[in-house]
């Protein structure tokens, strides 16, 4: 019985002479190498470690590179036995279970050794070294992030708990840190009575007197200065494809976690229908998916993506589908089943632990469930070649009657929403709108421009004081 293996693989099959020539006809690949004959510990170590880093495999002794059996004798198993259980109880950490199976050939006998995949990586050899395979070869793992990424997949370090840079404590918004901990504990912050680099550091918010990648995203004044890839890249296509030139919105969405949630939801209501039915022209109407959907994959994406991964989480909306894209495959053994039945594995502890009391996040797993209920045309993937776990919403293939109507087709959703804005608030500026919309004044300065080249809208009144009002042509058509 193997140990240290990972249940989810099928184990290996028991080796006959017939299996061993096969295998060896078929070459080496990442889970088969042949070496004519080992007689180091360090390099009998430095091939287990690859193998128990990566998918598991079988290393073939008494076959040279080319794939022909060189054979070892009766002294030589004896041998390689020894140097077997030496290196993978002594010169492997954490220690691992190896098989070993002899096949007897017309040239000699064939020590066939069967390493499972771990469960306790990264593995090392007796030098701390890490290894992977690559291929049929092995490589050594120097890189800080990729070496990073699988001391947080043995939980050993999480991204959130790091210091950033060179931040300081004065880098926190310290007035929003005082209100949340008065809302979350119902007292100030002067009533603790210690340093607020202890307090920050007690809360899991900084290390060393430094704010850590938790406080940073949740409390920073400016946490895209230090922290520019870890924000939302939204953009809304008029068609099906990623690759289309042409675009109805964009925004790179900034800010605190908190922010970029708000933003988030803001952007994805412009820019989908709102259904009317019933209601009245001035309402809003009711977003054509649940914004529940919304609520629970975004926060999903911000608190569990993989911050060891200097990319953005991609917010993009076609006209069948929404997609959100996080870094960062789902961790450990989680697959897509499991977390639609709520299964979880915390990739971010601490940033969790605070998200539960600042975003409508409810822990225990249940976000992709609840989604899942509230919308079930949703698709989950998990890419772990491309190290990224995507959300697809797909959206209702008949057109619902829509809130802002009178507008040509041809203009995005945000434009006709800015129309029916414009129409319920007469007189409003360009700075009011851009307020209301959660959106920047040059972005309700281009939807301007589009609603006055149709003669949808005009401004009056003297530039300082006047606002913008629909033409009354259009006025007519808009009355409820």
């Amino acid at each position: 019985m193997v140990l240290d293996a990972d249940p989810s693989p099928a184990p290996f099959p028991i080796m006959k002479t017939i299996n061993l020539i096969a295998l060896i006809a078929a070459g080496e690949d990442s889970r088969h190498q042949f070496k004519r004959d080992l007689a180091h510990v360090d390099a009998m170590a430095a091939e287990l470690v690859a193998f128990a880093n990566s998918a598991g495999g079988q290393l073939l002794i008494g076959v040279a590179d080319n794939g022909q059996i060189a054979g070892l004798a009766s002294g030589d198993i004896s041998r390689l036995n020894q140097l077997l259980s030496n290196a993978a109880s002594q010169h492997v950490k954490p220690p691992i279970n190896p098989l070993s199976t002899n096949v007897h050939t017309d040239q000699g006998i064939v020590m066939v050794v069967e390493v499972a995949q771990g469960l306790n990586k990264p593995y090392m050899d007796g030098q701390g070294r890490i290894w992977v395979k690559s291929g049929a070869d092995k490589r050594q793992v120097t890189a800080r992030e990729e070496m990073q990424r699988m001391f947080q997949e043995a939980g050993l370090i999480h991204a959130d708990e790091l210091p950033v840079g060179h931040c300081q404590v004065d880098d926190l918004d310290q007035v929003e840190f005082s209100r949340y901990f008065e809302r979350r504990y119902g007292k100030p912050v002067s009533s603790v009575g210690i340093p607020l680099e202890q307090l920050l550091q007690n809360l899991n918010l900084a290390r060393a007197g430094a704010p850590n990648l938790t406080g940073m995203l949740l409390f920073g004044k400016a946490p895209s200065n230090q922290l520019p890839a870890f924000v939302v890249k939204a953009v809304a296509f008029p068609g099906t494809v990623l690759h289309d030139k042409q675009y109805l919105d964009s925004e790179d969405i900034d800010g605190t976690l908190p922010q970029q949630y708000q933003r988030c939801i803001a952007f994805i209501k412009r820019n989908l229908h709102h259904v009317q039915g019933k209601q009245s022209f001035n309402s809003p109407g009711q977003l054509e998916i649940p914004a529940e959907v919304f609520e629970e994959v975004l926060v999903n994406a911000l608190v569990h993506r993989d911050y060891f991964i200097s990319a953005p989480i991609r917010l993009l909306i076609f006209v069948d589908r929404v997609e959100i894209i996080s870094p960062g495959h789902l961790p450990n053994h989680l697959d897509t089943e499991q977390i639609r039945y709520g299964l979880s594995n915390l990739r971010n502890p601490a940033l969790a632990s605070h998200a539960f009391h600042m975003l409508p996040y409810r822990g225990l797993g249940s976000g992709i469930p609840r989604a899942v209920a509230a919308w079930p045309e949703l698709e989950l993937i998990d890419d772990r070649q491309g190290n990224q776990f995507k959300v697809v919403i797909k959206r209702s293939e008949q057109q619902p009657e829509v809130s802002n109507v009178g507008v040509n087709v041809g203009v995005n959703v945000g434009v006709k929403g800015l129309l029916a804005h414009v129409q319920a608030n007469p007189g409003l500026r360009a700075g009011d709108m851009a307020v209301a919309f959660a959106v920047t004044q040059r972005t309700v300065e281009r939807w301007l421009k589009q609603l006055k080249a149709q003669g949808l809208v005009e401004f009056r009144g003297a530039p300082k004081t006047g606002g913008y009002h629909v033409t009354a042509s259009i006025a007519a058509t808009l009355e409820p």
